[in-house]
């Protein structure tokens, strides 16, 4: 894509949104309007580990040499792109400067309802999941269900999540604690199906990764990482349009021969 001088990056990120929205609205007959799964996955930034420096400037030689050393968001930062955070999702992996991208997945044909990047901390899975929520339950009194992983497990994004008509159909978190969903909520089968269903953003983020340009983005700063996360879910749907229509047509002309 080529900018012009007077383009900015939020109009750009504008545009990526509308082409979402643009492509979702082609898309519509295929994605179902009441279940979904939502997930986060991790962006890798185009920043080194040596360019994650102290904010006071304490640091001594070129970066390259930091073990042994305590760093953290609060005290460092990357001299190479300030919105990345060294970030890790699960215990044992390695830190890296990251960004975090969400996707909401319609539970039907894995299309990505809804996506945003957010800078990588340990709130921004269930912060992004809820904006996405709310936005989508806008004007809408229909309740719908939500698949997501142990992770959405909390007090306050089950209920803020009731509070928009979502049912949460999370995985239950009990390592040491109890639960917050009830056996109101995990006793229907409907539970079940979601929870089978979650592979589905899995799928999606393994393209946006393989196929996509998502593994390690080669842009700085959060908006442009937004855009393309965005752009990049757009392209998704689109390719996967064709076949979707491909498998419709034999079925209409099964019913229209029977």
């Amino acid at each position: 894509m080529v900018f012009g001088e007077r383009t900015t990056i939020g109009a750009v990120g504008e545009v990526a949104q509308k082409f979402f929205a643009e492509v979702n609205l082609r898309a519509r007959k295929f994605m179902s309007d009441e279940h979904f799964t939502v997930d986060g996955t991790l962006i890798q930034a185009w920043a080194s580990q040596k360019s994650f420096r102290a904010k006071d400037g304490s640091d001594d030689g070129d970066g390259t040499d930091f073990r042994g050393q305590k760093r953290s968001n609060k005290t460092h930062e990357s001299t190479t792109d300030a919105d990345a955070r060294l970030y890790k999702k699960s215990y044992g992996k390695e830190s890296k400067l990251s960004y975090l991208g969400h996707a909401l997945v319609e539970n039907r044909n894995g299309l990505i309802a809804a996506a945003m990047v957010t800078t990588a901390d340990g709130f921004a899975e269930r912060d992004a999941a809820l904006l996405m929520l709310h936005e989508r339950q806008k004007d809408r009194s229909r309740r719908i269900t939500l698949g997501a992983d142990k992770a959405y497990d909390t007090k306050d994004f089950v209920r803020t999540a009731s509070a928009l008509n979502v049912t949460p159909h999370v995985t239950k978190n009990e390592k040491g604690r109890r639960s917050n969903l009830d056996r109101r909520t995990t006793r229907h089968a409907g539970y079940a199906i979601s929870l089978s269903r979650r592979w589905l953003v899995e799928k999606s983020f393994g393209w946006l990764k393989q196929t996509g340009p998502l593994r390690q983005v080669k842009l700085r700063g959060l908006e442009k990482v937004d855009w393309l996360f965005v752009f990049s879910c757009a392209a998704h749907n689109l390719l996967r349009l064709p076949r979707l229509i491909a498998q419709r047509q034999p079925a209409r002309l099964r019913e229209q021969c029977a």
